[in-house]
Parts: structure tokens; sequence; C-alpha cells
């Protein structure tokens, strides 16, 4: 993987980039507009059509990225500031959308499957919004914590903010984490089960921290409380100023924006496992226990969420900081393209379980694989090597 710059001279390639991924929280306030200028009613799913058809075409045109930053230029690039306000301004174009949404809800011009469009296309704003809320919620500033329980409150799922720091990154990669798909499971069966598994996994964990510190559940520091406070603001605030009528177009996109975030859970780590050490503990999480890609276009829209292995190993990092590595196991395509492949089962599996496969030599005893299905799966591969 090449590296850029000279000691002392580092600039990131993509430095300007970055702010391109502020389309996609703008894009819930283009489909008026262009459904306006255009006629074409079409545009009012321009969100799914941004996310499941253009960006995985680009990503085919433009390819791989190629550059890493140093070690060396670490602390320069996580300093920098610029990269803080590209996910800062996610935020209120983020709400802006939603309130333009919100108003458009309301108006009886529009039909019920333009309505539709727009809440999908909304929810898929809600749903990259997690990914700007993750971002932030790495973060050991507490003003960064505070946007990210903010981020999250358009789609009322306020608890992954607990769930995603203390109980994925330390479960990640093993069958106790209900964010971590198993070799054979569908996407369809694994929406329900991390899902559920992800609410009580995060209840759990703010409960026995907030008992740690001699407080009860009803604790003004309780982080859940805090973030469905603000989702409980933010929709009691919409509803005042639209009337009820929104509800449901609130709850669909959040529901969109939900299933969005879980199917990404589901690419992420399909089939790995951490090894284990000789007293049974799990090994401290690698490279190897996250599927990467590097394609340059999806990455630029998540915030190089795609270079997850080095996301994991190192959860510290700023996401300008992310390196690609060559120990991680790499991904056929981008993201967006394959959350759309996740969705059909028979295709992912022809997809993804050779890779599985191949990662561990033949091996399916070293993957994390689904509870009611080794035997068939062993048997295919032993038939196959």
């Amino acid at each position: 993987m090449q590296t850029v710059g000279k000691p002392g001279d580092f600039r990131d390639p993509k430095r300007y980039l970055w702010a391109l991924g502020l389309i996609a929280p703008a894009s819930a306030l283009l489909p008026s507009q262009l459904v306006f200028h255009t006629k074409a009613e079409v545009f009012w799913w321009i969100g799914p059509v941004i996310v499941l058809i253009a960006i995985p075409v680009l990503d085919w045109i433009v390819g791989e990225d190629g550059n890493n930053p140093r070690e060396e230029d670490y602390a320069a690039l996580s300093a920098d500031r610029y990269y803080r306000w590209c996910t800062y301004l996610f935020l209120p174009i983020q709400f802006v959308s939603l309130a333009v949404a919100c108003f458009m809800w309301t108006s009886p011009e529009l039909a019920l499957i333009d309505k539709l469009g727009l809440a999908a296309t909304v929810g898929f704003v809600s749903g990259i919004g997690i990914n700007a809320a993750h971002e932030l919620g790495h973060r050991v500033e507490s003003a960064e914590k505070l946007l990210s329980k903010i981020a999250l409150s358009q789609s009322g799922y306020g608890h992954f903010f607990v769930e995603h720091n203390r109980g994925h990154h330390a479960r990640v990669a093993t069958p106790e984490d209900p964010a971590s798909a198993r070799l054979g499971e569908s996407l369809w069966e694994f929406l329900p089960r991390s899902v559920i598994g992800g609410f009580r996994s995060a209840v759990h964990l703010e409960r026995a921290r907030l008992h740690r510190q001699g407080r009860g559940w009803w604790s003004a520091s309780n982080n859940i409380l805090q973030a469905w406070a603000m989702t409980a603001v933010l929709f009691g605030s919409l509803t005042l100023a639209f009337g009820p009528t929104i509800l449901p177009w609130l709850a669909i996109q959040g529901a969109i924006g939900i299933a969005l975030l879980e199917t990404v859970n589901y690419v992420e780590h399909y089939g790995l496992l951490r090894a284990r050490k000789a007293n049974g503990r799990y090994e401290r999480c690698s490279p190897r226990d996250s599927w990467n890609s590097d394609r340059l276009v999806t990455n630029i829209f998540l915030f190089h969420l795609q270079r997850h292995s080095d996301h994991h190993a190192n959860p510290g990092r700023r996401y300008q900081t992310l390196r690609s590595s060559e120990e991680a196991p790499q991904l056929p395509a981008g993201y967006a393209t394959m959350i759309v492949l996740a969705a059909v089962p028979p295709l992912w599996r022809a997809v993804m379980d050779p890779k599985v496969a191949a990662h561990y030599g033949g091996d399916l005893s070293l993957a994390n694989v689904a509870p009611a299905k080794p035997r068939r799966l062993l048997a295919r591969y032993r038939a196959a090597a």
C-alpha cells in the first residue's frame, strides 16, 4: 500500500474530497427541487438511488484508493480540525433535511408512493448519520460524544452509543457479539438477532456502569436515557411543528436507518472469528478480524468506515488517519455494493462463503459459524478441498 509525502511534508490527497461526504445528508434536500425541475418522480427515491446504484457504479469506475498516511504523519493529521468540521457539519444538514421532509410529508399534493420514496431517502440519511455518530462517539472529547448522541436521535438508536463502544468493540468477531454475523447466517436471520441482542447488551452494560458508580437506572448520567430523551425532544418538537401525521414517517425513516446500519454490521465481520489464547480468552482484535475495502468513493461517503480492520485494531484513531492493511481480508467490492448482495442470501453466500473459507485456509473450524449450520458448511468445503 502506497504512502505519500516526505518526512514532515505529508499532504492528504483526499483532504478536500471529505467535504463530498456532506452530499449524503444534503440528498434529502434534493428531491423536491429535482422533481420540480425534471418532473421525474423517481427523484423522491434519490437516497436509495445514490447509495445502491450511483455509488457502486462510481466505486467500480474509480477503483481503490491506494494511499495510506504514515505513522510519522499521524499526530499532525489527527490534530487538523478541518476533518472534524466535515463530521460536525453533517449534523445541521441532517436535521434541516429532516425538517424539510416533515413539511413535505404533510403536503396533500404528494402521493403515497412519493412520500414513501422521501421516507426512504431520509432513512438512508439517518443510517449514514449513525455512521457520523459512530465516528464522533469514539472520541474522548465530551462535546463530540454529545454530538454523537444528537446524531443518533433521528434514528432513535441511542443505545448504539453504549453498545458499539463498550460491547461490540470488546466482543467483535466472537459468537458472543450480536453485531458479528456468522458464516451461513443470512442477513434476514442476522437483523433481529443484532437489533435485539444489541439493545439487551447496551442496557446490561449501562446498568452495570451505573451500579459501579452507586447510581440507579434513572440517573441523569444514564447515557441511554440521555440519547432517548434527545429523540423524544426531536420527534416531539417536529410533531408540534407539523402535526401528528408525520409520526408514521418518522418511524419509517428511523427503521430504514437502523436497517442500513445493521446491514453494514452484517458485512463488516461476516464469518470472522478471533483466535483463542491458551487460557481460553480471545486474542486482541487484529486487522484479520474485520472485512476491509479500500474503494475510494464509498470511503469518502462513509468517512473511511471501510478501513474497518484498522478501526478495530486502533479504535482511537480518527477517520482521516485510518490505514488499509494487507493483513486484512478484502471484500470484493465496496460496502454500497455488498449491502445489495447481502439482501439476496444465495448471491451473498456464493460470493462470501468461499472468501471466508479461503481466509482460514479451508478450515471452517476457525470461522464464526452459525450454530445450526456447521455440519453442512464443513462438509461442503471439505468436499471442495
